[in-house]
């Protein structure tokens, strides 16, 4: 049986959102190697960022993630065979444990800020400073209507993050 086409499908707008964002993928996985970073994947990476401000426990950074405690555990996991994280004790629990980066978890959150720096600027040699401001402001906006946060970083990405990612 033929399949039909309909020719005047276009992607949603969301689609669009996540095609664009997954085009840096291959980007990141170029500048972790370059940087000699083995081991870490950018689907995994994604979870090192709300570890920029303090160690958390993992439903916490389920919860910052948008995801389930078992896909955190698993990339908690695999990020601490290649010691990007180390789980420690908790300061108030000792059932707990706490994930916190390690300075290889620290290099390669700067790589993946300076990664995201570039394409930034690449958008903005493409759109122009001004349509650039707008698309950051748009999907500001967006981001707050979804989440209901006012805040333009969220609960997963606190302020101070670009400090803390960068300063070791």
């Amino acid at each position: 049986m033929r399949a039909v086409r309909d020719t005047k499908w276009e992607p949603t707008v969301p689609a669009l959102v996540n095609l664009v964002a997954a085009s840096g993928a291959p980007r990141l996985r170029a500048a972790f190697a370059a940087a000699g970073l083995d081991g870490i994947r950018p689907a995994q990476a994604v979870a090192l960022v709300p570890l920029a401000a303090g160690g958390l426990h993992a439903s916490d950074l389920a919860d910052r993630l948008r995801v389930s405690r078992q896909a955190v555990a698993q990339a908690v996991a695999a990020l601490e065979r290649h010691d990007y994280v180390v789980r420690g004790p908790h300061p108030s629990d000792a059932r707990a444990r706490i994930i916190e980066l390690t300075p290889r978890g620290r290099h390669a959150l700067r790589v993946m800020r300076s990664t995201a720096l570039d394409v930034e600027k690449r958008w903005r040699d493409v759109l122009g400073k001004h349509r650039f401001g707008e698309l950051r402001e748009t999907l500001l906006a967006l981001r707050s209507a979804e989440t209901g946060e006012s805040s333009g970083l969220g609960r997963g990405y606190p302020h101070g993050q670009r400090q803390a990612a960068t300063d070791e």
